[in-house]
């Protein structure tokens, strides 16, 4: 199912896909279109994770404040960051930063449903690579994702509902969770 709605998704979405492409250098300036990252896979093996840049370069070095304080630590998202701009927010907003990650689905990197691949940094300080999500693939969208916790807590208030899909993971559960995540795109319930 992952390898055949991905593929069905890359070309359905590919007039939306160049598009973006090309609007990310023009408003975003300098520093490629694809942002790369190390991720925690399945069986916590790291991989390479895709998505098209929603910020500015990073400016930490000219950058007067804080913006790695607590609000980051709790959620990796800080709404001081001086990176952010409004076409980044119209990416994140319809998860359109998200879309190469298809790409990661096609290669058995990621499955279209399961918790989502955290930061391999925060996962090896945090004690997340034995954790048992890892018993199965990343998904481009989960449970948490599409649960009413995720517009008012921390990352970490997630992890009791990555322990619960994994727990009983199934195709209609799968399905009714990517039938929820296109629900949530289309009302912009967050990003």
């Amino acid at each position: 199912m992952d390898l055949v709605l991905a593929v069905c998704l890359l070309v359905v979405l590919s007039p939306l896909l160049i598009l973006v492409w090309v609007c990310v250098p023009l408003m975003l300036g300098p520093g490629g279109v694809v942002f790369r990252q190390q991720r925690v896979g399945r069986d916590g093996v790291p991989f390479t994770i895709y998505k098209f840049r929603s910020m500015l370069m990073d400016r930490r070095r000219t950058f007067q404040g804080s913006y790695s304080g607590r609000e980051r630590r709790g959620t990796h998202k800080s709404a001081s960051d001086p990176r952010h701009t409004d076409f980044g927010r119209l990416l994140r907003a319809f998860s359109l930063d998200e879309l190469p990650q298809l790409i990661n689905v096609i290669k058995g990197d990621m499955s279209l449903v399961g918790p989502r691949p955290e930061l391999l940094a925060v996962a090896e300080e945090q004690g997340y690579v034995d954790h048992p999500r890892i018993m199965v693939r990343p998904g481009l969208t989960g449970l948490f994702q599409v649960s009413p916790l995720r517009s008012t807590s921390r990352i970490s208030a997630g992890l009791h509902l990555d322990v619960l899909y994994v727990s009983r993971v199934t195709f209609r559960g799968d399905m009714k969770i990517i039938l929820r995540t296109m629900a949530a795109l289309l009302v912009r319930r967050g990003s």
